[in-house]
């Protein structure tokens, strides 16, 4: 089992900054991807950022510039550092986490987080 442990969501005027984070935890042999989604009410969930197992990020077109993914391969941890928000950022934001439980597993299953809520104000 694979936990992923989310925080740093909150409330936020728009301007401000928030940052993100996500600590995997369990039966984890290797790490792939990592990336951070959100889903607003009445819209789909969607990828905004995502980070390779070499750091190689990539980014929405609606985030870009604003929003910069990491991580800690030694904490197994992705972070999500959110500036300049806007009201339109508000979501909840899962991360998503690519995982080998084991050295003999043939490929990397998705993980989910709980999802955390940013809410911005104008």
């Amino acid at each position: 089992q694979v936990q992923l442990v989310e925080s740093g969501g909150g409330l936020v005027q728009a301007g401000g900054s928030l940052r993100l984070s996500c600590s995997a935890s369990g039966s984890i042999f290797s790490i792939n991807a990592m990336g951070w989604y959100r889903q607003a009410p009445g819209k789909q969930r969607e990828l905004i950022a995502a980070v390779s197992s070499v750091g190689s990020a990539n980014y929405a077109d609606s985030v870009k510039g604003r929003f910069t993914i990491s991580r800690d391969n030694a904490k197994k941890t992705v972070y999500l550092q959110m500036n300049s928000l806007k009201p339109e950022d508000a979501a909840v934001y899962y991360c998503n986490v690519e995982v080998k439980y084991a050295y003999w597993s043939d490929r990397y299953v998705e993980v989910w987080g709980q999802g955390t809520l940013v809410t911005v104000s104008s």
